[in-house]
């Protein structure tokens, strides 16, 4: 009996890497055993809702950019004698001139790109979700950036003090959004898609994979603050940073979690806040408002 399953699944894997078809391993049913066959125009089925998906879904899904004034100093150019000036001995060959005290330096500012996420729209007047950490940036200010290039300065309209979630709003023409779906109906095993701008470089990247995990529990941390966030769905779906704040979707291009976290050290554990704790939020328009000041 069990030489008869290892050779099953030999063939199985043989016939299913060379093209015919793809066997799944036997599975014993009573006294029978069941042999289930999932044919290559299936798989190519699915393979073509992933790509129409994320064709769909991109133009939606924006980068947040945060920028903000820093304090820098130019440094005083450099002279041929300053290695000898600083020694007495050899002080005494120079000129004062040549050895004058340094001018102190005068700080400036420079706007600068401190940090860079990711969000989606959920109404075509311009309202976007994205994570709470993303823009949790003081005194910075926010631009939305579209999958076409365009910019748009954003405005923070609500923090959740409860979740890892914010709402910002962006004026312009009639925007794409995406649709919300039902998270409760998730299933381990469901592929979902995540798209985002990783690493704060690459703008609407698209990763696939499945749900890991349900109802998971972790302290995330980002700069020198931390949070607990509760049932979080896990995937291995490619999440890198940049990607926070960018939407999980089902295939059905509906948006089932918002990306907000990764395992360090891990090899494809991450983390995205169930829509359905948001999405009475986003309907209603009931988040606490914290206007920036």
């Amino acid at each position: 009996m069990f030489l008869n399953v290892v050779i099953s699944a030999v063939v199985g894997a043989f016939f299913g890497y060379y093209g015919s078809s793809l066997i799944e391993p036997a599975v014993e049913s009573g006294n029978t055993f069941i042999r289930k066959q999932i044919s290559q125009s299936q798989v190519f089925k699915e393979e073509e809702v992933v790509i129409d998906v994320a064709k769909k879904s991109s133009p939606a899904v924006v980068s947040i950019i945060a920028t903000k004034d820093l304090v820098i100093f130019q440094q005083r150019r450099g002279s041929i004698f300053d290695d000898f000036c600083s020694d007495p001995f050899f002080r005494q060959f120079f000129r004062p001139a040549e050895c004058a005290t340094p001018q102190p330096q005068t700080p400036k500012t420079q706007r600068q790109q401190v940090s860079a996420g990711s969000g989606f729209v959920v109404s075509s007047d311009g309202l976007v979700v994205t994570n709470k950490h993303v823009v949790d940036v003081d005194k910075a200010d926010f631009t939305v950036i579209t999958k076409d290039g365009k910019k748009y300065s954003a405005k923070i309209l609500a923090k959740d003090p409860m979740h890892d979630f914010a709402v910002l709003k962006i004026s312009g023409g009639k925007f794409p959004t995406l649709n919300l779906g039902d998270s409760d109906k998730l299933q381990i095993g469901q592929t979902v898609i995540a798209i985002g701008n990783a690493l704060g470089e690459f703008s609407n990247t698209v990763s696939r994979g499945v749900i890991s995990g349900l109802s998971r529990s972790i302290v995330a941390s980002s700069g020198s603050s931390s949070e607990r966030l509760e049932q979080l769905i896990q995937t291995d779906a490619a999440i890198n940073p940049g990607n926070s704040g960018g939407p999980l979707l089902n295939l059905n291009g509906e948006v089932i979690g918002i990306n907000t976290a990764i395992a360090q050290g891990a090899q494809n554990i991450g983390f995205a806040i169930p829509v359905n704790q948001i999405k009475e939020a986003i309907a209603n328009k009931t988040l606490i408002l914290e206007e920036r000041k």
